[in-house]
């Protein structure tokens, strides 16, 4: 299983608009990612309520998985989209 620990660089976390933005990134990977807080049982990456549920804050770790054989690369990316708190979709995604 591959797994990236991030803290969440939106400031006002995994709420409404960054949700949403990182569900499109998860959705358009391609493969099967779950996101969890560090101490918290993980969720469907590609469900905007999973996600919404989480109550993740800005600057809080959350935990990015996947057990596909192809997984590191969108890890890497959705890891990179919640670090940095970017606003849109890189292209790279």
């Amino acid at each position: 299983m591959a797994e990236r620990r991030v803290n969440v660089g939106w400031t006002e976390g995994l709420h409404a608009r960054p949700a949403s933005i990182f569900v499109r990134a998860a959705t358009a990977s391609g493969v099967p990612v779950t996101v969890s807080k560090a101490d918290g049982s993980p969720v469907n990456a590609a469900s905007m309520l999973a996600v919404l549920g989480l109550g993740a804050q800005g600057g809080e770790e959350i935990v990015l998985s996947s057990e596909a054989d192809d997984s590191e690369a969108a890890l890497d990316r959705l890891a990179r989209l919640v670090a940095e708190g970017l606003d849109e979709l890189p292209e790279t995604v």
